[in-house]
């Protein structure tokens, strides 16, 4: 576990440079099935691995770096937690995915620092910016662990009836979410 201060501050492009000191490991045993809005448990070993350092694969640091460039290249903006100079968590969101709708795009927090609020003090100040953007209302395409949903849930999204098909065509097995802002 990382003790100490955490700081935040904006994102900036050098930042993704960094995304390989963020370790998202995650030992899973429990994932949902989206069905419209309700949410069915599957049992089994999820588990996800670091990101790899080498090549370009989907769960490669190179590919993650991509993704975020892609947001922000998109108009989005992020934030990002440190804990002593290293990066522990970053949130990217996209304003106007949709009119009145922006979308929290990226949300990671390293595995040793899960759970000291980094997630949450990042995902109100990605809200923060999505309503001073103008949007009303913010989705979430959520990997569908069990810690991830919930964390979603207890922020007041809820699981959406129809996904938008844009995200849902990138992200068919995530879980997809709706929160008024």
């Amino acid at each position: 576990m990382v003790t100490g201060e955490i700081t935040y501050r904006q994102l900036v492009a050098a930042d993704l440079q960094r995304l390989a000191e963020i370790d998202r490991t995650e030992h899973i045993e429990t994932v949902y099935v989206q069905r419209g809005t309700q949410l069915e448990e599957r049992h089994g070993d999820f588990s996800a691995a670091p990101w790899l350092t080498d090549g370009e694969g989907e769960h490669s640091v190179a590919s993650q770096r991509a993704e975020c460039e892609r947001y922000l290249t998109a108009g989005g903006t992020g934030r990002v937690a440190f804990a002593y100079e290293r990066l522990v968590g970053i949130g990217v969101m996209k304003p106007h995915l949709r009119p009145g709708i922006a979308q929290l795009a990226y949300l990671h927090v390293s595995d040793a620092c899960r759970g000291r609020g980094i997630g949450g003090r990042l995902g109100d100040e990605l809200e923060a910016l999505a309503r001073t953007a103008g949007d009303t209302s913010m989705v979430v395409s959520a990997t569908p662990s069990l810690n991830t949903v919930r964390f979603y849930l207890r922020r007041g999204f809820e699981p959406m009836a129809e996904p938008l098909p844009e995200l849902f065509e990138l992200e068919p097995d995530d879980v997809h979410l709706l929160k008024r802002l």
